[in-house]
């Protein structure tokens, strides 16, 4: 198999050949690597990949779907045994993580072969990953362009074709905003369905959950099949299908009500060349069978006291974190070990009071109730993932020298305003790469919202997409595979 062959497949695709003894996991891990150092020079998306004695072992019976495949897990909120886990920032640079969290251990379990780390903005607070202990990462498609973030690294590894699919987390978008700069298929989890543990526990009240980022919708369903499920002392519990979520995505979904918003709940419109791309996919769907309208929901609270209700959520728990490693490496919290935005929000989490602390909880169940009533009244809510394209490198952290903690949130959010109420409440939402823009083809991201613990509508739907629209075979100019 060469770097052309290795390419054309997904996750699964590989797991076949490996199953079918065609090719073995060792031989895929050398292609990896050779596919990570022929595109990772322009992306800058993997921080470190290791040689096959240091990839974690390679899976006896190779039967699973993703058994043998290769992986790359972010910097940030998985620990993998003996590696570093830096969180994108200079205050935990060369940190070893001393044993590997559970969602490790289930990724290990899958039979995935983990060869290396992928970049994350410092902390995760952003949605471009460009931090200054690991540099921008790029856009395979536009490379002057941001990657998004937080899992950026991640989207544009399997963008350029490194690895089929890869870890990623989401806490207010930071699966779906990568996999619509970067043309990919992204699924961020019902809350409880994935274990933060047990060094993590809610992560940001339970707004931050973790799966992957991929080129195709089964990879992600077969992925959440096998790190799904509670693991001891877990905050959350969400019960677990009766059916595959992998069986899901070859059924048709039926006749669906989707509810349709292009404008965000803030005050910002959405680009002419992004509103036009929903309104296609609009059409798309209503040709597929399924009715199609307007609507304007209600998250329960005006949109300046969600992002307020955000920052104080976010930046107290910043504060643990920070301090924690803090003293676990002997560093000084200031401008040599922080970006500026980092240490606004720390600052800003260190005055916040315990009382509002609570009110912003409180604040998190009238959005969670008033999101879970939208449900009621369509069976899917349709948004652009983002109202804008990619920011070019550089211009999304201008002026973060002079911000408080809340005026950064704001900015992320501002950013992404149409994927954190999906974490707020807990519910399902995925980006579908089913649009480019007309004059520069960067792709453009479709988010699709379901209820509660309905992943399976969800992947059903995408599966349906995918098959109407297929975006598999499309290639960025940065491409593993041009190096066969």
């Amino acid at each position: 198999m060469n770097l052309s062959e290795y390419t054309s497949h997904d996750a699964i695709g590989l797991a076949k050949r490996v199953s079918d003894r065609e090719v073995t996991p060792a031989e895929l891990a050398e292609l990896a690597r050779s596919a990570i150092e022929a595109v990772n020079p322009a992306i800058n998306a993997v921080i470190e990949h290791w040689p096959a004695s240091e990839s974690g072992g390679y899976p006896d019976h190779c039967t699973g779907p993703l058994a043998g495949v290769p992986f790359l897990i972010k910097d940030l909120a998985v620990a993998m045994s003996g590696k570093r886990l830096e969180l994108g920032s200079r205050l935990s640079s060369g940190v070893v993580a001393p044993a590997d969290s559970w969602l490790m251990s289930r990724f290990r379990a899958a039979g995935l072969v983990t060869i290396g780390r992928t970049t994350t903005p410092e902390m995760a607070f952003s949605t471009t990953t460009e931090s200054t202990l690991q540099g921008a990462t790029r856009n395979p498609w536009q490379p002057d362009s941001s990657a998004g973030g937080s899992s950026g690294g991640a989207a544009a590894a399997v963008a350029a074709g490194a690895v089929p699919l890869a870890h990623a987390t989401d806490a207010a978008g930071s699966i779906r905003v990568p996999a619509s700069f970067n043309g990919l298929f992204g699924l961020k989890p019902t809350r409880g369905r994935s274990s933060n543990g047990p060094a993590l526990d809610e992560v940001f009240a339970g707004f931050g959950v973790q799966l992957g980022v991929s080129r195709s919708v089964r990879d992600s369903a077969a992925l959440l099949d096998a790190i799904q499920g509670h693991a001891i002392g877990e905050p959350y519990l969400t019960a677990a299908p009766e059916h595959s979520f992998l069986s899901q995505v070859a059924r048709e979904p039926g006749k669906l009500r989707i509810g349709m918003m292009t404008d965000p709940w803030s005050a910002d419109r959405t680009d002419p060349a992004i509103a036009a791309a929903a309104a296609s996919t609009a059409r798309l769907l209503e040709d597929l069978g399924h009715t199609v309208y307007e609507v304007r929901p209600s998250l329960g609270v005006s949109w300046d006291a969600f992002v307020r209700m955000n920052a104080t959520i976010w930046t107290a728990t910043l504060v643990d974190w920070i301090e924690g490693l803090a003293a676990a490496t002997g560093r000084p919290i200031d401008e040599t070990t922080l970006e500026h935005a980092t240490l606004a929000c720390y600052r800003y989490g260190k005055e916040e009071k315990a009382s509002a602390f609570a009110a912003a909880l409180a604040m998190r169940n009238v959005v969670t109730r008033a999101v879970g009533y939208w449900f009621e009244d369509f069976d899917v809510l349709l948004t652009p993932t983002l109202p804008q394209m990619p920011p070019r490198i550089g211009e999304y952290g201008e002026g973060a020298e002079s911000m408080n903690g809340l005026e950064w949130t704001q900015r992320v959010f501002q950013h992404s305003p149409l994927t954190p109420p999906f974490n707020v409440a807990g519910v399902p939402a995925m980006s579908v790469p089913l649009e480019s823009h007309p004059e520069t083809g960067v792709p453009i991201g479709m988010q699709f919202a379901g209820a509660f613990a309905r992943e399976d509508i969800l992947l059903r739907l995408g599966g349906q997409l995918e098959r109407a629209r297929p975006w598999i075979n499309r290639r960025p100019a940065i491409w593993a595979g041009h190096q066969a």
